[in-house]
């Protein structure tokens, strides 16, 4: 496999300063109320790592992991929880925390499933929001950067399971 060329799109100061602006916003919406943080595997897993650290509000800790199906490039809508989450959701504030949000798909999906279980209030928190991407009607309420298109990695975000590990968040020029 032929190595892609990669060009740092977002570096690592900027993202952790994104992650403590955000965490800053959640945890003046809640005050000293308890927080059941949602990280949505796999990509999410190094920013929610960083964001649950920065929060300054009691925070739980549980995890969800989904498959969309679709081309590697597109998603088809249908979406399938593989890790289910553990704690009861009702009369609790729960966040959910994504990598990315960008046809818009599986996190409309998941976001209905999950206000199904009664929670307290619902909000949902990405690291980026892909905006040229979208196909469904949906906004966060937590948006670290925003951007059009292209085909990032690092940071969680993966190329075949390849690159999460990157510190900065870089642009695919080319694969």
């Amino acid at each position: 496999m032929l190595e892609p060329k990669l060009e740092t799109l977002y570096a690592r100061d900027m993202l952790m300063a994104q992650v403590d602006r955000l965490a800053a916003e959640i945890s003046a919406d809640f005050a000293d109320e308890e927080v059941l943080m949602v990280g949505v595997l796999k990509g999410s897993f190094l920013f929610f790592a960083d964001i649950v650290r920065a929060m300054k509000t009691p925070v739980l800790v549980d995890f969800v992991r989904l498959a969309s199906y679709g081309s590697d490039t597109r998603s088809s809508g249908l979406v399938e929880i593989r890790k289910d989450i553990e704690m009861s959701l009702k009369g609790r504030n729960v966040v959910i925390v994504e990598d990315i949000i960008d046809s818009g798909h599986t996190i409309e999906t998941l976001y209905h499933l999950l206000l199904e279980r009664g929670p307290k209030t619902l909000k949902v928190c990405t690291l980026i929001d892909k905006r040229g991407r979208r196909e469904v009607e949906f906004e966060a309420d937590y948006i670290g950067i925003s951007m059009d298109d292209g085909f990032i990695v690092g940071y969680g975000l993966d190329l075949d399971e390849r690159y999460r590990n990157l510190a900065d968040i870089c642009l695919v020029v080319d694969a």
